[in-house]
């Protein structure tokens, strides 16, 4: 029913876009510029509508979503990787204050990271013809996330291990302190709790000129690319699919909500393969990966990120042969 909304309103989204389309075709620019220009402004209605519907949830279910994260801390791995597939970087955020403190498992902040959705969802709905994509990346985003979170719970002897259940550290506390890390760190500076029901509209607004800035940029730099290198080429040849998943996964630790739109562009663009997506997209945790090297021991981060990097890598490999 969502795509089908999204259809109509692509269709009314064309019309009205059409006088503007039509001006700056007649600019002189060059194909690949004007292009992007036009791709990036198409995406404005779409953008807005869905960051407006992730600000009411956020607004009437914080509270909720936070007690999702309360509940991880009871070793629920499955909570967790639940929890983080909302599009927002927070929950990665929270999940690494709550680690730093040893209040969830190791296998909990895995399955937390390797579910963060970032603002993978809300792109691909603002292209209807790439809706169909969320389901399965999203279905195999949580599938990954759950079966690595209590892999890594089981073989590292964290699964039952009692220091973690009778931790004392306050969880509020703790919430409260993430919740400053979002705030400072966010693309928006941003506290989903405590707000107005003006900002229900104002922080939209914010958050689709700043995402719709990152497309424009990206989109420019994927034109020109296409343009002017033979991209089709390279990715002609089936090996390189799986040297993508390799420099995927790597690219996707850079902690910046920058980093999931890049991706995704490139998929809708055709300049990655899928399972090149699904690599950079679980290893990419947003800020949670910055709030981990921040407050956790240097040597257990190292091991967090390394064990990130490889479950994310393999499981697109694994896709790639798969497809």
């Amino acid at each position: 029913m969502l795509i089908s909304i999204l259809e109509r309103i692509n269709s009314l989204n064309e019309m009205i876009f059409a006088p503007l389309d039509g001006l700056i075709e007649k600019l002189p620019l060059e194909e690949w510029i004007a292009d992007a220009i036009v791709d990036s402004l198409h995406l404005l209605p779409f953008l807005f509508f869905i960051f407006v519907l992730i600000e009411v949830i956020e607004f009437y279910f914080s509270d909720k979503m936070d007690s999702c994260i309360k509940k991880a801390r009871k070793r629920s791995v499955a909570v967790g990787a639940l929890a983080s597939i909302f599009p927002q970087c927070g929950f990665s955020v929270i999940a690494s204050s709550l680690y730093s403190r040893r209040m969830i498992t190791r296998g909990c902040l895995i399955a937390v990271y390797l579910g963060t959705s970032d603002e993978t969802i809300p792109i691909l709905l603002a292209h209807p013809e790439k809706a169909h994509l969320v389901i399965p990346i999203v279905g195999l985003k949580l599938l990954i996330a759950i079966l690595g979170g209590y892999f890594i719970d089981i073989i590292s002897g964290h699964f039952n291990n009692p220091d973690i259940i009778n931790k004392q550290d306050s969880v509020e506390e703790v919430l409260e302190e993430a919740h400053e890390h979002i705030h400072d760190e966010g693309c928006c500076n941003h506290k989903p709790e405590g707000v107005n029901k003006i900002e229900l509209v104002l922080h939209p607004i914010q958050h689709t000129i700043n995402i719709l800035s990152f497309i424009l940029i990206i989109t420019l730099v994927l034109n020109y690319a296409l343009e002017h290198f033979p991209i089709t080429d390279f990715l002609a040849n089936d090996a390189n699919g799986f040297i993508q998943c390799i420099i995927a996964a790597i690219i996707g630790l850079i902690p910046n909500c920058a980093i999931s739109i890049a991706i995704t562009m490139m998929l809708i663009k055709g300049t990655i393969t899928f399972g090149a997506a699904m690599s950079g997209l679980l290893s990419n945790a947003g800020l949670g990966l910055l709030v981990l090297i921040k407050n956790n021991a240097l040597k257990d981060s190292v091991k967090v990120i390394t064990i990130l990097f490889i479950i994310s890598m393999l499981s697109g490999c694994l896709i790639e042969f798969l497809m």
